[in-house]
């Protein structure tokens, strides 16, 4: 007798999913490394992925840092550990609340507009319409997008948490009468290498997750224009698990390398 192992159909589609997904990374770096290189494009996209996305950042970093500070403020002064406060908020923030929440916000924005832009780009066949032309959509649409937001992210981490520090100390000097410089002395001795270089690098994975998944969802976009917002919200869902996935690697490998 024999015996056939069947699977649902969800988690065969899921499986499928993650084959797929692993083949366009794979097809990402091929692509990376050949001829010609679309420079501009690279550079306009950014710019676009960039500096568009400041505004954000350093709103969603100030109020980050305003709010942990106020809620964490009562329970050190309950404990006499006030001074306590610019160490405690920078290496939380640095290590990891900032680079989660800035990528996690990077996720919502730049990944359903990636998702939208090459969808829509898809069901109006313009992408069917590049590889007519002898064009590589792939490398012009695909290459440059994803390489721009794995260089652009860390940039945007940086600027937030310098921007949530900042909030910080605003609360310290109105609530503590806490100077900006006698702030940011103890925020930089507390900070070490261990804290700064593990934050740093896993960003550029939190880019390459968000523009892979965006470029993905958007490039093989299909069911006509509604399938282009299925393509911008899967992409922001997609983004947002694998964040997380990728972040608890980040920190159990950092833990071993670094004894965090």
């Amino acid at each position: 007798m024999q015996f056939k192992i069947t699977y649902p159909v969800r988690l065969r589609e899921f499986l499928k999913e993650i084959g797929d997904i692993s083949y366009f990374a794979l097809r990402y770096f091929k692509e990376l490394f050949k001829s010609p290189y679309e420079t501009s494009e690279l550079l306009k996209q950014c710019y676009v992925i960039g500096n568009k996305s400041l505004l954000l950042v350093g709103v969603t970093g100030f109020i980050l840092g305003l709010v942990f500070t106020l809620q964490s403020r009562p329970t050190l002064l309950e404990f006499g550990a006030s001074s306590w406060m610019p160490s405690m908020v920078s290496i939380s923030i640095v290590r990891e609340i900032g680079p989660v929440v800035i990528a996690l916000i990077c996720a919502g924005k730049i990944g359903s507009g990636i998702g939208a832009e090459l969808g829509s780009m898809r069901v109006t066949e313009q992408i069917d319409a590049m590889e007519v032309s002898g064009t590589n959509p792939f490398k012009y649409l695909v290459v440059t997008r994803i390489t721009a937001t794995t260089l652009m992210l860390p940039l945007l981490v940086i600027f937030g948490d310098a921007i949530a520090l900042f909030g910080s100390s605003l609360v310290e000097y109105s609530k503590g009468s806490v100077s900006f410089i006698l702030y940011f002395n103890k925020v930089i001795k507390a900070l070490s290498y261990g804290d700064v270089l593990p934050a740093t690098i896993k960003t550029f994975f939190f880019g390459f997750v968000i523009g892979l998944i965006g470029c993905y969802k958007g490039y093989h976009c299909k069911k006509g224009t509604l399938g282009v917002g299925e393509a911008s919200n899967s992409a922001v869902v997609y983004a947002s698990m694998l964040l997380f996935i990728v972040d608890f690697i980040a920190v159990f490998i950092a833990d071993i390398f670094f004894e965090i």
